[in-house]
C-alpha cells in the first residue's frame, strides 16, 4: 500500500472518530435535558489539546470534552486526538515488544482515535468505557479498541442488554470476534493486585490487522455505532432509581478499584503519558471523587 493511499484512511479514520464524537456528546446533552432534579442540565466544556515535537513543531492533538456535576453525569469526558511523530525509545520497546516490526529501524508513528468514560451520578447506573483507535508505522498499521460496562450496583439485564449490543457489532462481521474479544476483555480488565474484574466486562480488541483495511475499518466503525444502543437505553433505565448513602458509600469505593486499574495497569494511560500527550486528556479516565475501604 502506498502513503498516499494512507494518508487518504488516516483522514478517513480521523473524520470517523470526530464524527462519533460530535453524535455521542449531543446524545449525552440530551440525557442530561432529561435527567432527574432541577438543576441546570449538564454540559460539555470543549478544550484543543496539542502535541509538540522536541523542537516546538506541531504533532496533532485534538479535543477534549468534558462535563462535569450534570444531572446524569457525574463527570464524563470524551477526546478524540490525531497525533503524529516519533516514539520514545520506551514506547519503541514496548512496541516492539508487542511483535510489531521495524520499530528499531523507524520509529514515526500517526495514531488517531476516540476514548471515553463516564462516571454517574446515580449509583444504579453504571459507568462506562469505550475507545476505537487507529494506529500506524511505516511497517504496520492496526486497529483497536471496544467498550466494558462498570457498575457498582449490577442488574443482570443492564449486563445482558450491553453485551448483546458488542456481539451485534462483532456478529455482523466475523462469528468468532464476539468469543473472542470477550474473553480478551474479561482478561485485560482484571485487576490482578485484587483477584477481580473491574466492572462486568464487554468487548476488547487490538492489533486487528487482518490484511483488509477496509473491512477492519468497518468492524471499527461498528464497534463505535454500538456504544450509544449499548450504553443509553441502560441509562435511560435508572435514571430515577432511588438511591441510599449506603449505595453511594459502594458507588465510591467501586470507583477506587476503578482508579487503580487505570493508573497501574491500562495501556492507552501508559502509551498517552509516553508519547507526550496532553496529561489532562490522558487522565479523563479518573473518577471526580473515589475512596477506598
Amino acid at each position: 500500500m502506498t502513503d498516499t493511499d494512507f494518508t487518504t484512511r488516516k483522514a478517513q479514520a480521523s473524520q470517523w472518530f470526530s464524527d462519533l464524537r460530535d453524535r455521542i456528546v449531543a446524545a449525552f446533552e440530551d440525557l442530561e435535558d432529561r435527567g432527574p432534579g432541577s438543576a441546570a442540565p449538564g454540559r460539555f466544556e470543549v478544550t484543543p489539546t496539542t502535541r509538540t515535537g522536541p523542537a516546538g513543531e506541531d504533532h496533532g492533538g485534538g479535543k477534549m470534552s468534558v462535563m462535569r456535576g450534570g444531572r446524569v453525569f457525574e463527570k464524563v469526558g470524551v477526546n478524540i486526538s490525531t497525533v503524529w511523530g516519533e516514539l520514545a525509545p520506551r514506547a519503541q520497546k514496548a512496541m516492539a515488544a508487542r511483535g510489531v516490526p521495524g520499530m528499531e529501524q523507524d520509529p514515526r508513528f500517526w495514531a488517531s482515535g476516540i476514548s471515553l468514560v463516564a462516571h454517574m451520578q446515580n449509583p444504579h447506573t453504571p459507568a462506562v468505557h469505550m475507545n476505537t483507535r487507529m494506529f500506524w508505522t511505516p511497517s504496520a498499521w492496526w486497529f483497536g479498541g471496544g467498550a466494558d460496562l462498570n457498575p457498582c450496583i449490577e442488574y443482570a439485564e443492564d449486563t445482558a442488554h450491553f453485551h448483546a449490543q458488542m456481539q451485534g457489532a462483532c456478529d455482523a462481521h466475523d462469528a468468532e470476534y464476539y468469543p473472542r474479544f470477550k474473553a480478551w476483555a474479561d482478561e485485560y480488565f482484571f485487576v490482578p493486585h485484587r483477584g477481580r474484574a473491574r466492572g462486568v466486562g464487554g468487548i476488547f480488541y487490538d492489533d486487528l490487522n487482518t490484511g483488509d483495511w477496509e473491512a477492519d475499518f468497518a468492524f471499527t466503525r461498528s464497534v463505535g455505532a454500538a456504544f450509544l444502543p449499548a450504553f443509553v437505553p441502560v441509562t435511560e433505565r435508572r435514571l430515577g432509581t432511588p438511591s441510599s448513602e449506603a449505595d453511594r458509600d459502594t458507588q465510591l469505593i467501586h470507583r477506587g478499584l476503578y482508579a487503580e486499574y487505570n493508573l497501574v495497569y491500562d495501556r492507552g494511560t501508559k502509551f498517552g503519558l509516553e508519547t507526550g500527550h496532553n496529561a489532562d486528556a490522558v487522565l479523563m479516565s479518573l473518577p471526580p471523587l473515589a475512596k477506598w475501604p
